[in-house]
């Protein structure tokens, strides 16, 4: 077709499609797997458990880990790639640490946190105890539980999400920093042992706020255009209290996140129409992300109450929580409904949600024939898909590519194999199977 070969365009398309493809195309990630296409961080954290590899050792794998992520992100043709992504362990526990929030029993005496208080948090050591692990949200994947009081004191002691936003920046690279939002942070928390009932972890939000704060100012100073605030608990059915948190610490956040695009995304399920209202007024916030996968209410509910003029969408619509490949077609065509209510430049198509919940990479299953392949997508596959949807909403649609993936989504449909052994087996250990 015309649209995939711009020399046969008229010369005024032709300029415009030249001006596309030096730009990136509206896509963005909301986060990667970290444990590397062969396991490789899995391997280096127990060398360095096991007391048989350095720090340094260990450093140097998640380093180019993060290089390699970016990379591949980067030359698929992703323009808002994710940093502070990655973790050696959970992106709570990575919070913790940002916020100095480390119970007395384990010692520490201030200062920027290392790893040995780092994993003795999340794993314990010989005198105490690791701090409680849950389940995050409805995924396979858990995360060390925040143990706050009225006590504790919270200081900038993890300078993490600023130095990979600037490591990712001396590779060229341009990320959207990601932290996890200040008031899911409290509302994933649980109090200490020994705090009396009545006290509540939103009365917290004053004390972690100037820590945001400073993060905020040095990744502005750093170069950062946009961040990306993961604020998940908008999806659970919340009380007013809890919903009046969000708009108040956003409003106090306001003049530090001046000057910066601010998305706050959600994700694993429908964000109700209270929280919905609340989400979309709230201080000083460019763009709202939104699990359209799992959330089809929210789709409805975009629709009907619209988004506020001059915000971006960031529409989830490539699923972060299976291995199949993506029905193009379909989200296009979600997309295309959405450009109506949100307008052609403030759309971006995202993934649902982080795609660390999918396994990494097609391209080491060398096992697998190749008709059941062609049904398959793990994460290195669903950027390239991302990429292939905000190019096909540019006008650029590459018709080879969607005529394939029409074919295979045919093909798995009408497949008899579809619930035998062979498919089960490969995505047996994955989510959404």
């Amino acid at each position: 077709s015309s649209s995939s070969t711009p020399h046969r365009l008229p010369p005024h398309l032709r300029r415009r499609s030249a001006r596309l493809l030096q730009g990136k195309m509206a896509s963005h990630i909301v986060g990667y797997p970290r444990m590397g296409p062969k396991r490789e961080l899995k391997f280096a954290l127990e060398s360095f458990w096991d007391g048989k590899s350095s720090a340094e050792d260990l450093e140097k794998v998640a380093a180019d880990l993060r290089a390699s992520i970016w990379k591949q992100m980067s030359e698929a043709g992703i323009k808002y790639i994710p940093s502070n992504t990655f973790s050696y362990y959970d992106q709570v526990l990575d919070t913790t640490a940002m916020l100095g929030a480390v119970p007395d029993r384990y010692s520490w005496t201030g200062g920027e946190i290392g790893h040995s208080t780092y994993f003795s948090i999340a794993r314990g050591n010989a005198t105490v105890p690791a701090m409680e692990m849950t389940k995050w949200f409805d995924t396979n994947y858990h995360f060390i539980v925040p143990e706050l009081s009225p006590a504790t004191k919270f200081s900038y002691a993890s300078h993490k999400a600023v130095s990979e936003y600037k490591e990712a920046k001396a590779l060229g690279v341009d990320t959207v920093p990601v932290l996890v939002g200040p008031v899911s942070y409290l509302l994933l928390s649980k109090a200490a042992k020994g705090v009396e009932k009545s006290f509540s972890l939103l009365s917290l939000l004053d004390s972690i706020l100037p820590i945001y704060k400073e993060v905020v100012t040095e990744l502005k100073a750093a170069g950062a255009s946009w961040i990306q605030f993961d604020e998940p608990t908008l999806v659970k059915d919340l009380a007013a209290h809890e919903l009046a948190a969000f708009s108040s610490a956003y409003a106090a956040l306001e003049s530090a996140l001046s000057g910066l695009n601010v998305l706050i995304e959600t994700y694993f399920a429908d964000v109700p129409a209270e929280s919905y209202k609340t989400l979309t007024s709230l201080s000083g916030v460019t763009a709202y992300g939104f699990d359209l996968v799992r959330g089809t209410k929210t789709l409805e509910l975009i629709k009907s109450a619209g988004i506020p003029s001059g915000k971006y969408l960031f529409a989830g619509v490539v699923d972060g929580r299976n291995i199949w490949a993506d029905d193009l077609a379909a989200s296009l065509s979600t997309l295309q409904s959405l450009e109506a209510v949100v307008g052609k430049d403030k759309l971006v198509v995202s993934t649902s949600c982080s795609l660390m919940h999918t396994a990494v990479d097609l391209v080491n299953e060398t096992k697998l024939d190749s008709e059941i392949k062609s049904w398959l997508a793990f994460a290195a596959q669903k950027v390239v898909e991302v990429n292939a949807l905000g190019k096909a909403l540019a006008g650029l649609k590459d018709e080879a590519y969607f005529a394939a993936n029409a074919a295979a989504q045919a093909s798995r449909r009408s497949s008899p194999r579809v619930n035998n052994e062979e498919v089960q087996k490969a995505g047996g250990c994955f989510e959404g199977l």
